[in-house]
């Protein structure tokens, strides 16, 4: 019995680690963090990024592993979500800018002006979408 217990640990760890693993290294295929460092002029910084962000993924699994609860209140949970609103924005931004989304995007519907429009369009589109998510089916 304890043998099926010791395979189901060690495949389980496995399996995290190598997703874990796959994550971050697309992270850093994306450049999402040397472009935070880039952006904000703190590239002697950037050990402290990769830092934070490997810490942000092992607490964030053993918050979840073992249910625990930080009693941040409504102010903190809307920082937290603005924080990770803002590096999901990024990561995707940095995934389309990668495959070239938006320039093959334009080609092929013969796109001359208006993208910063359509841009809007969708970020409003998303934020409507999301308030009303919240506010009447939250």
């Amino acid at each position: 019995m304890w043998i099926k217990y010791l395979l189901l640990s060690v495949f389980g760890v496995g399996a995290g680690v190598g997703l874990a693993g796959g994550f971050f290294a697309l992270l850093i295929a994306l450049g999402i963090i040397s472009r935070f460092a880039h952006q904000t002029q703190t590239g002697s910084y950037l050990w402290l990024y990769e830092m934070a962000v490997a810490a942000g993924g092992v607490f964030g699994t053993m918050w979840y592993l073992y249910g625990w609860h930080i009693p941040i209140g409504e102010a903190g949970l809307g920082i937290y979500g603005t924080a990770a609103g803002v590096f999901v924005g990024a990561w995707a931004m940095a995934l389309t800018e990668i495959i070239d989304t938006i320039p093959i995007f334009m080609r092929r519907i013969y796109l001359k002006k208006g993208l910063v429009m359509i841009v809007w369009s969708l970020a409003i589109g998303h934020t409507a979408g999301s308030l009303l998510h919240i506010f009447l089916w939250g």
